[in-house]
């Protein structure tokens, strides 16, 4: 986070806001069955295997192969490292979420969840560096073992600012999980079609508020 220009620290907050939105909407959905976090979908995974509940375990299975072919299609769909290929990726997103929202419309929700587990892995193509994420906006896991590291390096007299940034990423997306489970509440599933119009408003911001 602190190597991130202040417009992109903005634009990170916003899409960790947006990923816990998702993934709200989708564990509530599940019930218990995120469609972001892979690390909390493995332990499950292996937990069901471990007790014979081979149905669970497959649907497990089959959203962490759906993550990681929205990752693999995000990172084609980039391209590279600037704008146009950030503006790429959130539009790529827009549309898997908007899809969604529509399948869900249909009643074909295992579809939608589908979707919606390639869009989250989509969006960690957006802060690409060196052909790798560069930031995590689906997870905090990462994020908050910095804060920690960074909170430690202030006691011993460092920088005793850096721990703001992961702090307010990792808020980002609590605060958007916050807000995906209110909405979910009184929409269901159809409150997919925000998050489409909230990705296509940022990839909008990113391609035009950045030099090409």
């Amino acid at each position: 986070m602190r190597s991130l220009t202040r417009s992109d620290r903005w634009l990170a907050l916003l899409l960790a806001g947006l990923a816990g939105y998702v993934d709200a909407l989708g564990f509530l959905h599940l019930g218990g069955v995120f469609v972001s976090f892979m690390s909390g979908n493995s332990t499950r995974l292996a937990a069901n295997l471990a007790e014979g509940h081979w149905p669970a375990a497959g649907q497990l299975a089959g959203i962490l192969a759906l993550f990681v072919l929205g990752s693999f299609f995000g990172a084609l769909v980039a391209g590279g490292e600037d704008a146009r290929s950030r503006s790429r990726v959130l539009m790529f997103e827009a549309l898997l979420l908007a899809s969604a929202a529509a399948l869900a419309g249909a009643g074909l929700t295992p579809a939608a969840v589908g979707l919606m587990v390639m869009a989250m892995g989509a969006e960690n193509s957006v802060f690409l560096r060196n052909g790798e994420v560069g930031v995590s906006l689906t997870y905090m896991t990462g994020t908050l073992v910095k804060l920690g590291q960074a909170l430690a390096s202030a006691v011993r007299g460092g920088d005793r600012s850096a721990y703001k940034g992961y702090l307010t990423l990792w808020a980002g997306l609590i605060l958007g999980a916050v807000l995906g489970a209110l909405v979910f509440g009184r929409l269901g599933l159809a409150a997919l079609w925000p998050a489409a119009g909230f990705a296509v408003l940022m990839a909008l911001v990113v391609r035009f508020s950045r030099a090409a």
